[in-house]
């Protein structure tokens, strides 16, 4: 299993606390969460998992080599254990990670997504992205007006081109690996099928999104007998942007808490 060695951004000062964004983000996206984090004592890694923002690219993405990389990750920085936050992809990789390496995590935060299988709903997503020309086309705007015929949601787009970043002076591209996120989708929505982790956990669930359901505690909490699920009602997906203060007092309440 070839492991990548993962970029990331630190914020702060004193006991480790790890972010994983999510399908198509990077730990940029964190950046004012992070922040404030570390105003509060944390360490905070804001990390870029393979295949997104300045780590490497691999042909292989799935769960169990993002757990290896952020096991290999945690190696180079000298962390012996730390609290994972993990949102929709990440949220997946941070729950392989803490089944399968218990003694690495202190405790887990979770944010909108179950350990049940999804299925895959992203590929109008990928064909908006690669049906740009960044051959012809040369600005951000150019870039939202060719995503906009097929992506009416300009949140999601601001979202994407968030990832955006000058190649040369004259050319733009996505930090992210298309070809190999394309190739290898259906590895994102698989469930967790093995372990648990018993240690504090809590999951974070957007009240509109639909991604955690009432019906998914049962299986939350085979895996992770100690979680506990807070809902934010009318927030979607991305929680954590949508409502951002009472997602980081959840957070910070949880933090406070541990021993």
């Amino acid at each position: 299993m070839e492991v990548v060695p993962l970029f990331s951004k630190v914020y702060g000062d004193g006991a480790p606390l790890i972010i994983l964004h999510g399908l198509f983000g990077m730990g940029d996206n964190w950046v004012t969460h992070a922040k404030n984090w570390a105003e509060m004592g944390w360490e905070v890694h804001a990390v870029d998992q393979r295949n997104h923002g300045r780590s490497p690219h691999h042909t292989v993405h799935n769960y169990d080599v993002m757990a290896s990389d952020l096991e290999a990750y945690m190696d180079a920085k000298g962390l012996k254990t730390a609290v994972i936050l993990g949102h929709s992809m990440g949220g997946k990789t941070a729950m392989h990670f803490a089944v399968s390496r218990p003694e690495r995590v202190r405790a887990l935060v979770v944010v909108d997504i179950a350990p049940k299988a999804y299925p895959i709903h992203h590929q109008g997503y990928i064909n908006a992205m690669k049906s740009v020309n960044f051959d012809t086309v040369k600005s951000r705007g150019a870039v939202d007006a060719v995503l906009a015929k097929s992506v009416e949601n300009a949140g999601i787009r601001q979202f994407f081109m968030k990832s955006l970043y000058w190649v040369t002076k004259e050319k733009l591209a996505f930090r992210f690996n298309l070809d190999a996120l394309e190739d290898q989708l259906q590895e994102v929505g698989t469930p967790l099928e093995f372990g648990y982790f018993d240690r504090p956990t809590l999951f974070i669930a957007g009240g509109a999104s639909g991604y955690i359901a009432a019906e998914d505690e049962d299986a939350i909490l085979d895996h992770f007998p100690a979680a506990h699920i807070e809902t934010i009602a009318n927030a979607g997906h991305w929680v954590h942007a949508e409502a951002r203060e009472p997602f980081s007092a959840l957070v910070v309440d949880f933090l406070e808490n541990l021993v």
